[in-house]
């Protein structure tokens, strides 16, 4: 993908293909990007911008194509790819992601859980079974896996993290508080730090009562 772009619009296209889709299900053959725009809640010379970063996709007076600018977004997204993914962490964070997440719809394909509490080994999960955390490094050459989901805590992400790296996983989704973009800035990481949403969360609220009682 092009460096140029630039990672807020990448970041939209999430919202983009989410909203297509609804529009596809709902029989719509085509869409102006001023109705893109008000779905979007943003403007149509943003949605223009954003597009046209990939090359552009519909036409003056035409509007896009609600399925084939889809498509693109999907290809441009790689949803398509199916990465070979594992999951760390069996705890409620990772067994609610692993048991409810449609990776194949989001270009994974979850292929192992893993966890270091013998208690749970051989239990399942979405038809995959829980596996002791010792054979991850065998599974991951074995099974030329790509990123691995961080469920666990942070005190163990530092070890578990160097053990993929060595491993050949250089891709993660990391629920811990754990910076491997500072020990490893060769990888790619999408952190997502739960206390952290919800502490923003918590500071926009507060924000806005204290605009009403002032």
């Amino acid at each position: 993908m092009n460096n140029r772009i630039s990672k807020s619009v990448i970041r939209r296209l999430p919202r983009y293909y989410r909203f297509l889709c609804e529009l596809e299900a709902q029989d719509v053959d085509r869409v102006s990007s001023g109705r893109l725009a008000e779905i979007m809640r943003t403007t149509a010379s943003q949605v223009r911008q954003d597009l046209n970063c990939f090359g552009g996709f519909g036409h003056q007076g035409y509007g896009y194509p609600v399925t084939k600018l889809k498509n693109e977004i999907i290809n441009i997204l790689g949803l398509n790819n199916r990465f070979k993914a594992i999951l760390i962490g069996a705890g409620h964070i990772g067994t609610a992601i692993a048991a409810h997440m449609e990776f194949n719809k989001v270009g994974f394909n979850l292929i192992g859980i893993f966890d270091n509490n013998k208690e749970i080994f051989g239990s399942e999960i979405n038809n995959l079974k829980i596996t002791d955390e010792a054979k991850i490094e065998e599974f991951c050459k074995e099974n030329e896996v790509t990123a691995a989901f961080l469920c666990i805590p942070k005190e163990a992400a530092p070890d578990m993290v160097k053990r993929l790296y060595n491993s050949g996983v250089h891709n993660f989704w990391n629920f811990t508080h754990y910076d491997i973009k500072g020990d490893y800035p060769d990888v790619i990481v999408e952190n997502a730090h739960l206390s952290d949403m919800m502490m923003t969360l918590c500071y926009r609220i507060n924000e806005d009562n204290n605009e009403q009682t002032n």
